[in-house]
């Protein structure tokens, strides 16, 4: 009986519910040659506070400082991405991001695309978030779509591949070439079209990276490290001509995911998925419209 009892609960047991998500049977990130950072990128900021070796770069955040980097030309689609590792403990307040902007040629009304490492507390996971900006904050309002995860693996242990795919259609966040979230063009008042250069960086935001900002930065801990790898960053840039076309995170040339691919992201979202703006029922939703349908 108890045998009997214990094979019915294995079989009630949802066999998706894994320690891994399914195999997405195609790798975006096999497409493009590694880059070393001195070809690809430049300190923007906080040069005391970032280490580079060729392909791997150090940069940290210590009570004098952060560090953030910038590509050195700005595209308008491609695949970007990067293999990056954490720093564990307590590092509430932290922010560790890999993300494309405009901001500094739209000051006040740029666009960006975001893969933000949110501090955290001990004994907590990381909280990875995905974000769109488009045309900052247009009405007076910042107006953010965030998704938020945990991630099925401790990024604290080993690299990790994390990966924005931008093309005229649709946005693709992908971690381990596994896509997570696929944001999709609606309208061009809700999706980015404007050229973005690729950046990162590490910064104290205490008011609000963790938990709401109920914990902040404590640089007893300090310093606060990120370590980053395998850079990669391809497609089309701004001075391409117009005949460029843009890379795909699928094997079909118009884009979007196959079927696997979708089965994958479902899994993410449905075991790892903590927020999605568009169940959130405390925000306005007439400001996104693609949450509608």
């Amino acid at each position: 009986m108890a045998f009997f009892l214990i094979s019915l609960l294995t079989l009630m047991v949802p066999s998706s519910n894994a320690a891994w998500p399914p195999s997405p049977g195609y790798w975006p990130s096999s497409k493009f040659r590694s880059i070393s950072f001195y070809k690809g990128f430049y300190n923007l900021w906080g040069p005391s506070h970032q280490r580079a070796d060729q392909n791997a770069l150090t940069i940290w955040l210590d009570s004098t400082s952060g560090s953030g980097f910038k590509s050195v030309k700005p595209f308008r689609s491609g695949y970007f991405g990067a293999s990056i590792k954490l720093q564990p403990g307590y590092t509430a307040g932290v922010i560790t991001a890999f993300y494309l902007s405009n901001n500094e040629a739209y000051p006040g009304f740029h666009d960006e695309v975001d893969i933000e490492f949110l501090g955290t507390t001990f004994g907590k996971p990381y909280t990875l978030q995905t974000n769109v900006y488009i045309r900052g904050s247009g009405d007076g309002r910042i107006i953010g779509r965030e998704m938020k995860f945990h991630l099925w693996f401790d990024p604290t242990k080993a690299f990790h591949h994390y990966a924005i795919l931008w093309s005229p259609k649709e946005i693709i966040f992908l971690v381990d070439d596994v896509p997570i979230r696929r944001y999709t063009k609606k309208s061009a008042t809700t999706f980015p079209l404007r050229p973005m250069w690729v950046y990162g960086s590490i910064w104290d935001a205490s008011s609000w990276a963790t938990e709401d900002g109920k914990y902040k930065a404590d640089y007893r801990y300090q310093p606060f490290v990120a370590q980053y790898s395998n850079f990669k960053a391809g497609g089309c840039s701004a001075y391409a001509p117009a005949r460029c076309h843009s890379v795909s995170a699928s094997p079909f040339r118009s884009g979007g995911l196959t079927r696997q691919q979708y089965r994958a992201m479902r899994w993410v979202q449905r075991y790892h998925l903590v927020y999605d703006y568009c169940r959130d029922y405390k925000r306005d939703h007439s400001l996104t419209p693609e949450c509608w349908n």
